[in-house]
């Protein structure tokens, strides 16, 4: 067996033999410079003759190795071809995917980062420009009447910056929530970042606590600046320092108060209120209740030719807390229309109130008490000397006191009542305030 199968073997080797003479390529080969094992001419050995060329059949089993021969090789160029695709591939993704996290893995951090450091010097430079603002408060230019208009201007700076600040904080949180907590962020922040994010929403928060103390203190700084100083531009206050029978100021009309309509007006700050404070009275000994001007525990009240025609607005008057009040009484004789006004608005009106009176000339105005002759007192002298009631007497301050012998508008009433306005420059054509003779007594005194 063994032997017949030697024939076969050689004829295959020979064949594999002819098929490598048959696809040998010629080689040209071009040398350029004279090497030193150059075989010279004289040296090249004669040509020997070459083998015939073998011109053997190939078999079909020739055939088959070859076939596998091929296929193998093809076999092995493809998996190299793959085995290079995939190499090359995977590093040219894995470049991509590191060019990505470069530019943007930290993308988040960065814009936290600058919102927090942006959101830090905004606040910063308003805090500020707030705090040279206060400290450039001057107690001489508020007394003047400009304290309010600085006042208010401070606290809407502080508005404004609580509200900048409520406005960046809720950027910082929108920021955080997409760059760290959206599921589709892909990307994830660095331990530093969050701690970074963290650290400046903590300083956020405590920027936010402090301005809404500032804010407290400020309010209360600003109720003091209110409490203290004129309101509508008014220059002068008269100041009613306690109740007394003796305090109270008389005034000299511009002209006689024989009229049949009237408008008085004042801004009055009260430190205590009675059942009955009189803030402006006129009369006579036979009527002195002929106008009058009342404040009760809330209530203000208004009065035309005596306590039965009255006119009464409740709610008012605080009578816990000490704080300016602009009050109007307007009277018309044809219609006998009374009403009252607080802080520029009708509180009160009564038709029917001493329709057809006319005030009565020769009487005496008088500011925080009444002329009723209700006391008499000796004097030192032992002459006897009429008296007033000290639980009717008013204790506080009032300004802006004007009388007009006609009915003011709504929108004329309404600008006297504006607190920052120029309420004190529109003076009455029978009582104007800061014009007309006004004689204090008692301890009553004008201040600035």
């Amino acid at each position: 067996m063994f032997r017949c199968r030697i024939p076969q073997a050689v004829s295959v080797l020979l064949a594999c033999m002819c098929m490598i003479f048959a696809y040998e390529d010629d080689i040209d080969v071009n040398y350029g410079d004279t090497y030193y094992n150059e075989i010279s001419d004289a040296e090249t050995p004669e040509p020997t003759a070459s083998p015939a060329p073998c011109n053997r059949d190939v078999t079909k089993w020739d055939k088959m190795f070859l076939m596998l021969e091929n296929s193998q090789m093809r076999e092995n160029m493809l998996l190299q071809y793959a085995d290079d695709i995939i190499k090359v591939e995977m590093g040219s993704l894995r470049a991509e995917m590191l060019r990505f996290v470069a530019q943007y893995g930290g993308s988040c951090g960065v814009a936290v980062e600058t919102t927090g450091r942006r959101m830090a010097m905004q606040l910063e430079s308003r805090l500020k420009d707030a705090l040279d603002r206060i400290r450039a408060i001057d107690p001489t230019s508020v007394a003047s009447g400009n304290s309010v208009g600085n006042s208010n201007r401070l606290e809407s700076m502080m508005q404004q910056l609580l509200s900048a600040a409520r406005t960046q904080a809720t950027r910082l949180t929108k920021l955080e929530t997409s760059c760290l907590r959206s599921p589709g962020a892909g990307i994830a922040m660095t331990t530093e970042a969050e701690e970074k994010v963290t650290a400046q929403k903590v300083a956020l928060v405590g920027v936010l606590t402090a301005l809404e103390q500032t804010k407290v203190e400020l309010g209360e700084v600003l109720r003091s600046l209110g409490q203290r100083y004129l309101p509508a531009g008014c220059e002068m206050a008269l100041l009613n320092p306690m109740r007394s029978t003796q305090i109270y100021t008389s005034v000299r009309p511009e002209s006689p108060l024989s009229v049949s309509s009237f408008t008085v007006c004042m801004w009055v700050k009260p430190t205590a209120v009675s059942n009955k404070t009189v803030l402006f009275s006129y009369g006579n000994r036979r009527n002195p209740y002929e106008i009058q001007l009342l404040l009760g525990q809330t209530s203000a009240l208004f009065t035309i030719g005596g306590e039965a025609h009255l006119v009464e607005a409740r709610g008012v008057v605080n009578g816990g807390k000490s704080e300016w009040i602009h009050l109007c009484g307007a009277w018309a004789s044809d219609q006998g229309l009374a009403s009252l006004w607080a802080g520029g608005k009708k509180v009160a009106s009564t038709p029917g109130v001493a329709e057809g009176h006319v005030l009565p000339d020769g009487g005496s105005l008088l500011l925080g008490q009444e002329r009723n002759g209700c006391c008499t007192s000796t004097a030192p002298s032992g002459n006897i000397v009429e008296g007033y009631d000290s639980k009717l007497a008013f204790a506080g301050k009032m300004t802006g006191v004007n009388m007009w012998d006609r009915v003011l508008s709504e929108d004329e009433i309404s600008q006297l009542a504006l607190r920052e306005g120029k309420g004190c420059e529109q003076r009455g054509n029978l009582v104007a305030w800061g014009v007309t003779e006004m004689m204090p007594h008692g301890g009553a005194q004008f201040i600035n």
